[in-house]
């Protein structure tokens, strides 16, 4: 028996390895890697396992890092099922339709700009073109159907016919719709059959709604091997959801093998306390200031957070109540499903909001904004504002619409509330912050690209750790040492090389057997 760690292995995206009892091969999640285009572009498309041969998959929550690239692996040979949680599987069905229709969509806004480099650069050019002036001026016109949408079908015709590259989605909408099909849901601490005298069953992670420890369970006629995946370990504290599992069954306490992620192995996030406060000040500071909050957020599970505080800071009459704007359908949509499974809330959600007869998620100053058309209108509001919008690492998304419109003017801030990976616009935004000039001077502030576009760093940047979902690393030693759990031996994956490598040394101070694994590497259990 053997686990083969093909993503998320010495870094933090693209999560997936594969486990072989020797009858079934089982896969844990199903990620997509984010970070430089052309390197996540290579990775997402080139399926390093035989899908033809895996029996079924395990999902431990739907975030695109983990879920990502199920349409991937239905679309070609794969006849098993996808197995999650109840939740997850609701999720699931606006974030996979989500990302379908962001990859469709980044791929014909790529096209567009290079077929539209292309035109300018034959009217800059002074040498005898094979295009007339006339003819340019008519192909300009048939790049766009209107101010919104563009004429994906003359953009792809004019591209053939100059032999430009076209660019592909990873997946589309469709082939994303038919991925739903292979999904099912089941409640939590109940094994599922998923091969042969195998198991899996589902612990609270507490990471987001529906997250899963999932435990996998292989009896042998000598030996029964039970191994651990964490997922994303949540906090403990963090409002709306459990925390995670200390205390689990058991039959299941004997573990072979841990694998666990390490995001925040050798950090610590702010106490859960502060982050009603911290944000409070956020919001006084930029609004005293006349200016607008943008917050990069996940549409699962941090943007749900977001609005749950700002509710409290609301009620409490402790900010403006200027207005909040959810810029995001699929947060919108996800804000939904959040609503329908309050069996997952914790003790103080049903306090706070649910025994008082209120929607922990709607006040009177949020508003769901559903349109293009009102996302651009609100990207040129002027007025003082919260504007919560995917991605949560800025790479796609309206976000990036907002961002270009906001971070030229001092008066505005940028709130960032969770983890950048490497190479993300997230990540080059939280190092350039420090770098902002306080008086806005456009000598002295650092330049950030947006869209192929490059604009002036001069909001101010701001970071409220504790909003991470991510356990830091005494959350995650809790999982470990504070549960009933007896461990032989840990796997640690999910984490840049610094941090992974400063939990596995911890933890081998304490007595544990660790290792950390290399992409692609197979360790047998």
């Amino acid at each position: 028996m053997d686990v083969t760690f093909y993503g998320a292995a010495g870094e933090v995206t693209g999560s997936m390895h594969l486990l072989n009892t020797g009858t079934d091969q089982l896969l844990f999640d199903c990620g997509m890697f984010q970070g430089r285009r052309k390197e996540s572009k290579e990775k997402n498309k080139t399926f390093p396992i035989d899908r033809s041969k895996i029996t079924n998959m395990i999902l431990s929550h739907a975030h695109i890092d983990h879920s990502g690239r199920i349409p991937v692996l239905t679309g070609d040979g794969f006849s098993g099922r996808v197995v999650t949680s109840r939740p997850t599987a609701d999720a699931l069905e606006y974030m996979l339709m989500d990302s379908g229709h962001i990859q469709e969509s980044d791929a014909q806004y790529l096209n567009y700009k290079s077929l539209r480099s292309f035109l300018y650069q034959l009217e800059q050019n002074n040498v005898k073109q094979k295009v007339s002036h006339s003819e340019k001026s008519d192909i300009r016109k048939m790049l766009k159907k209107n101010a919104y949408d563009l004429n994906n079908e003359a953009i792809h015709d004019l591209q053939k016919q100059h032999g430009l590259e076209i660019i592909t989605p990873l997946y589309t909408m469709e082939q994303a719709k038919q991925s739903l099909g292979f999904i099912d849901g089941y409640p939590f601490d109940y094994p599922v059959t998923i091969g042969q005298d195998t198991t899996v069953k589902f612990y609270v992670a507490g990471h987001i709604l529906g997250s899963a420890f999932s435990l996998v369970t292989v009896k042998r006629p000598d030996k029964t091997t039970r191994i651990l995946y964490t997922g994303d370990v949540g906090r403990f504290g963090k409002p709306i959801i459990k925390d995670p599992t200390l205390i689990f069954d058991e039959q299941d306490r004997d573990i072979d093998l841990l694998i666990t992620e390490s995001t925040y192995g050798d950090r610590e996030h702010d106490p859960v306390e502060d982050l009603g406060s911290r944000l409070k000040k956020v919001l006084n500071d930029t609004f005293d200031r006349g200016g607008s909050v943008i917050i990069p957020s996940f549409a699962f599970g941090r943007t749900q957070e977001l609005i749950y505080i700002l509710h409290e800071l609301y009620d409490k009459g402790e900010v403006p109540r200027r207005p909040v704007y959810v810029d995001s359908p699929l947060a919108s949509n996800l804000t939904k499903v959040f609503g329908e499974h309050p069996e997952t809330y914790d003790m103080d959600t049903h306090e706070t909001f649910l025994k008082k007869g209120k929607n922990p998620f709607q006040f009177e100053k949020i508003r769901f904004v559903e349109t293009v058309e009102e996302s651009m209108r609100l990207t040129q509001d002027k007025t003082s504002h919260v504007v919560i919008s995917a991605s949560g690492m800025c790479e796609a998304g309206r976000i990036l619409h907002h961002l270009r419109y906001k971070v030229h003017n001092p008066k505005n801030t940028i709130l960032l509330v969770g983890y950048m990976a490497e190479n993300t616009l997230g990540r080059r935004i939280e190092e350039m912050g420090s770098q902002t000039s306080p008086s806005g001077e456009d000598s002295e502030s650092p330049e950030i690209k947006i869209l192929g576009k490059t604009y002036p760093l001069r909001a101010k940047v701001e970071k409220i750790g504790g909003f991470s979902a991510h356990a830091d690393k005494h959350e995650l030693e809790r999982v470990i040492t504070g549960s009933n759990l007896r461990i032989k031996k840990i796997g640690i994956v999910h984490g840049e090389a610094a941090q992974s490598a400063a939990f596995s040394k911890h933890l081998q101070e304490k007595g544990y057997d660790t290792f950390i694994p290399r992409q692609g590497e197979t360790v047998s259990i």
